[in-house]
């Protein structure tokens, strides 16, 4: 089992201080408390400002809004939009719906699994990749797909696997040396 090295000069990014990220999410709690439905746009608000939802998070927006914790963590919960634990700074997703499952998809989950040295649902350790599964993507023509944040891999080969991962931390590397950056081709034309 082959373990791909994630680590890349882009991580050096510093975040904000709690107290900062805490005050943002009480102006936005100021804003939406009287707001009908304001749960999930708080929520993935909250996500945008901290990276993941940890529990100490949910109280302070169940506060806010005036809910109880349950029902603040049981919409977490049933979103699989919503991480309540760290993400890496990539989110890979491999599609196991039928089309995607019957033409391979099992294989490339299970390779990506290999080459990151993760399970479904955990972070790499230097934060740089986080596996999900999806059921779709409605992209059944270009099966089997995967995502890398918000650009989706048509007809992916779980050989191809390794290198597509490495030319995504070869950007992160060229963008933090400020290098020009190919962005991916518009990925359903291009096969992974």
């Amino acid at each position: 089992m082959s373990e791909m090295k994630t680590s890349c000069a882009c991580c050096a990014a510093e975040q904000p201080p709690e107290e900062e990220l805490l005050r943002r999410l009480d102006e936005v709690l100021h804003e939406y408390q009287t707001r009908p439905g304001a749960l999930i746009p708080v929520l993935q608000i909250a996500q945008g400002i901290f990276g993941y939802l940890p529990r100490h998070v949910l109280q302070r927006i169940a506060t806010g809004l005036a809910k109880p914790l349950s029902e603040v963590a049981g919409v977490v919960s049933f979103y699989s939009f919503f991480a309540t634990q760290p993400r890496g700074r990539h989110l890979l997703r491999v599609c196991l719906g039928t089309a995607c499952y019957v033409r391979g998809g099992k294989l490339v989950l299970e390779a990506c699994r290999k080459e990151l040295g993760i399970d479904v649902g955990e972070t790499t350790p230097d934060r740089a990749f986080s596996l999900e599964v999806a059921r779709c993507f409605g992209a059944c023509g270009l099966a089997p797909a995967i995502t890398i944040d918000d650009v989706v891999y048509q007809r992916v080969k779980p050989i191809k696997v390794g290198e597509l991962l490495r030319s995504v931390l070869q950007q992160d590397a060229d963008r933090a040396a400020g290098r020009a950056v190919i962005e991916p081709l518009a990925a359903a034309e291009k096969g992974a």
